[in-house]
């Protein structure tokens, strides 16, 4: 069974233009969206343009400001505290990968976590990893990483019920497999990481009834490796030898053994941008309470 995340993204998507209107009736303008991204990554500055594009149809105002190495730290940090601190700019995006220097300043400990949409800030990552249970994490007033969110809400969409499953997360990046690993705790399951140094991939996951991979491998999960009729998402975006896109999965192989395989593309990635999407709105409608 191949799980597709179209009909959920357009669901999720489907109210957001209103949604976006009505903040901008009582705040007497749009919600405003601050993004910083790095040049020097093609594929992931294109990719923000099309995240900044979506939200601009929505109703929302946007402006991008690009880095690459040549950015002098305290310039990005002065930019990134002077959004933070601006009444007038609602949500914060600022997707890796970013040049080493301004990746490695400690950044996150200044964008404002009321603004900080994909999750990423210190305050935000504190909050989600003191959440026990999910009625935790649903209590959050801070953003949860968009892309684990987007797998948790797929599993529920085809219901797929994580508590008492053994699950592992490949993949340890601080914005997907940790948060990821950490939610899917929250949902009781019970979570192994896989990460570079694990030795024995195939070992690893042989009691393994649900897999969520990360790890930009093509072809890492095959039928040598995933145990038949486990559930698999796969969140990776990579490109295959004819240049096509593709995950982490030999979905055919998968497939004959009798397992569950997110679709890539039009899986994971469709759901991440719309739980995006809405963490902008969200993030005007929260500010509104703020004023009451």
């Amino acid at each position: 069974m191949i799980i597709q995340g179209k009909e959920l993204a357009v669901s999720i998507r489907a109210p957001l233009a209103k949604r976006a209107q009505a903040v901008a009736a009582k705040l007497g303008r749009p919600i405003s969206l601050f993004a910083i991204g790095s040049t020097d990554d093609y594929g992931a500055y294109v990719y923000l343009k099309k995240e900044v594009q979506a939200a601009e149809k929505l109703g929302i105002h946007t402006q991008v400001h690009p880095v690459n190495a040549a950015t002098a730290v305290t310039d990005f940090l002065s930019l990134l505290k002077q959004a933070s601190a601006d009444q007038e700019i609602d949500a914060i995006l600022i997707p890796r990968p970013l040049p080493p220097a301004l990746a490695q300043s400690g950044f996150t400990q200044f964008i404002a976590p009321e603004k900080d949409i994909d999750g990423m800030s210190n305050a935000s990552m504190g909050n989600l990893f003191l959440c026990k249970t999910w009625e935790d994490v649903q209590k959050l007033r801070t953003f949860v990483p968009c892309t684990a969110m987007a797998v948790i809400r797929l599993l529920d969409e085809h219901h797929i019920n994580p508590q008492g499953l053994q699950a592992a997360v490949i993949g340890r990046s601080p914005t997907v497999g940790k948060p990821l690993a950490h939610l899917l705790t929250c949902r009781n399951a019970t979570v192994k990481i896989c990460h570079t140094y694990t030795q024995d991939l195939q070992t690893a996951l042989k009691d393994m009834q649900l897999i969520c991979s990360a790890a930009g491998q093509t072809g890492l999960l095959h039928a040598g490796n995933v145990p038949p009729g486990s559930y698999v998402i796969d969140i990776a975006t990579n490109l295959d030898a004819q240049n096509n896109l593709c995950g982490d999965c030999n979905t055919t192989e998968l497939l004959q053994q009798n397992c569950t395989v997110s679709s890539v593309p039009g899986g994971v990635g469709p759901v991440t941008l719309a739980c995006l999407l809405e963490n902008i709105i969200l993030s005007g409608e929260r500010k509104l309470q703020e004023n009451l």
